[in-house]
């Protein structure tokens, strides 16, 4: 992995657009750039010196030199151009799909707010009960929350079929919290059905990848994961991913929180190990 223009794709979006000529230079002649001199590469690049600076700078370097010493570092990492084609062999889609999935966790660490997973571990610590509720792929990931929060101690369950989250959903009490997990979070099912959890005075926490979305506006509290749409949308891994990460974050937490309801559901847990029959 090429660190340095792995980061470069990372941060593409927030450059300006002399900066993104110089990254595409980049990503084209990276093995290139050893010879030139910044006066150099601002021609070729229709840039400016103080672009180049300044683009270095952003990737983490104290200057143009620094660059050049990073990327000499690397000269024998290939270059992983990030659209998987027909002609890729499998080996090289495991390493787009690696960097892809790296680039999503690191966005997702820049759009996701600390204040939001802090009162979401307080609103799950202190609820009831937990609902999670989620369509699809989002279902799937609702399903593994569910899991890993009644080891954390908490009382949660997860429900994919729609008649049945409007029904879980109708049936709760102010202290409840339910989750609503939605990639675009405009699914309207889920939606509706947040709406009832709120009028019902449950805590209501969103996990999604659009900030203005309708599930956004319905929740007490949003925990925001990477805001990009994936490459390969069909698959949705990146999306997928971010979230578990979110959810494991919360319930590490939720372990501390709930520490005598956790050591119980540990312990309960190797009881049940314990009735095994062997072979």
């Amino acid at each position: 992995m090429n660190r340095t223009l792995l980061q470069a794709q990372l941060l593409y979006n927030d450059m300006g657009k002399s900066e993104k000529r110089v990254a595409d230079w980049l990503f084209s002649h990276s093995g290139e750039i050893l010879p030139y001199s910044i006066t150099d590469l601002a021609s070729m690049c229709e840039s400016s010196e103080a672009t180049i600076v300044r683009f270095s700078k952003r990737l983490g370097c104290s200057g143009y030199q620094d660059l050049k010493i990073a990327l000499a570092r690397e000269h024998d990492k290939k270059v992983i151009a990030p659209t998987i084609t027909a002609s890729d062999d499998c080996f090289s889609i495991f390493e787009k799909v690696c960097n892809d999935a790296y680039m999503s966790l690191e966005r997702t660490k820049k759009t996701l707010s600390p204040e939001a997973m802090t009162a979401a571990v307080k609103a799950i610590a202190g609820a009831g009960r937990v609902v999670l509720i989620g369509l699809g792929a989002s279902a799937q990931v609702a399903a593994e929350a569910s899991n890993k929060l009644l080891r954390a101690g908490s009382n949660s369950v997860a429900y994919a079929d729609t008649h049945m989250q409007a029904i879980a959903v109708s049936q709760l009490r102010p202290g409840d919290t339910v989750i609503g997990i939605s990639q675009s979070g405009a699914s309207k099912d889920i939606v509706e059905s947040m709406k009832v959890a709120r009028s019902r005075g449950a805590r209501t926490i969103a996990i999604t990848s659009r900030e203005k979305s309708p599930i956004a506006r319905l929740s007490e509290i949003v925990l925001l994961t990477d805001t990009e749409e994936t490459r390969h949308s069909t698959l949705g891994l990146n999306s997928h991913l971010a979230r578990l990460v979110v959810i494991d974050a919360l319930c590490y937490k939720l372990v501390y929180e709930n520490a005598e309801r956790a050591q119980a559901v540990v312990q309960e847990e190797a009881e049940l190990k314990a009735k095994r029959i062997s072979d």
